[in-house]
């Protein structure tokens, strides 16, 4: 059985690992660098790290820090945030990431899938996807969540994995910040349309919103940052609540 992954999220801007609520009102949640070498320690099976506010004059910042952090840990580390071609990637990699997740630059060329995934492998390219509930509907959202699209969530996961995407990352930005527990009904949707992994991230307070996403929203792994950032729950704790409810994981 494959086990389930606990991946902690470090959203960086300005050099900093951020946290906020729907997207917004950000907060200081400590150095990048330290926080990942804590995670690594205490048993988190990944780590995700996303330039939330990349922009060209930032690249040397980025590249920097994930050298940082690369060398700070030993187990699979996940880069995005301003890639938008292959020597993007080729960059992120030779510092020392071992994914790479795509988002705005993958709606707007989706090509890009195609292309990244053949020189790279699918298990390298993680697609991320922001979206919400308007109107009832899943809508894709770009550039953080700024920018609303008309693409439906699910149809989009479909032409990601058909393009060779090895994982998706799905955030739902109404729950983001909240601490009410992950989209569940939306990622066991995801889950029974596509076939690659699927990363529940968005809503985590407790402990039993892990059980849940695992059992209800059939994720393959959950993704969380200030539960997490602040101390709230602690990673071995929590892989063991998860292993006494039968939930295969990483001790």
């Amino acid at each position: 059985m494959l086990t389930k992954r606990i991946i902690p999220c470090l959203d960086i801007k300005d050099g900093r690992t951020v946290k906020g609520v729907n997207f917004v009102n950000l907060r200081d949640a400590g150095d990048p660098v330290e926080l990942a070498r804590k995670y690594a320690q205490e048993g988190a099976d990944e780590l995700v790290f996303l330039d939330i506010s990349a922009t060209e004059q930032k690249r040397k910042t980025l590249s920097e820090l994930v050298l940082k952090v690369a060398a700070a840990i030993d187990i699979p580390f996940t880069v995005g945030g301003g890639i938008s071609a292959e020597a993007d990637v080729s960059a992120v990699l030779a510092n020392g990431a071992d994914k790479v997740s795509i988002n705005s630059a993958a709606v707007k060329n989706p090509e890009l899938i195609n292309r990244l995934s053949k020189k790279f492998g699918n298990q390298c390219i993680v697609v991320a996807i922001d979206a919400k509930q308007i109107a009832g509907t899943w809508k894709v959202h770009l550039l953080g969540g700024k920018v609303p699209t008309e693409i439906n969530l699910f149809d989009w996961a479909k032409e990601v994995e058909a393009r060779g995407a090895g994982e998706i990352l799905f955030t739902s930005m109404d729950h983001d910040g909240t601490k009410n527990g992950f989209a569940n009904e939306a990622l066991a949707k995801l889950s029974e349309l596509v076939n690659i992994p699927i990363i529940a991230s968005g809503g985590a307070g407790n402990e039993q919103h892990f059980i849940d996403t695992f059992v209800e929203g059939k994720a393959d792994a959950a993704l969380a940052a200030s539960v997490f950032h602040f101390g709230e729950i602690p990673i071995p704790q929590l892989k063991s609540t998860l292993k006494k409810q039968a939930i295969a994981v990483r001790i």
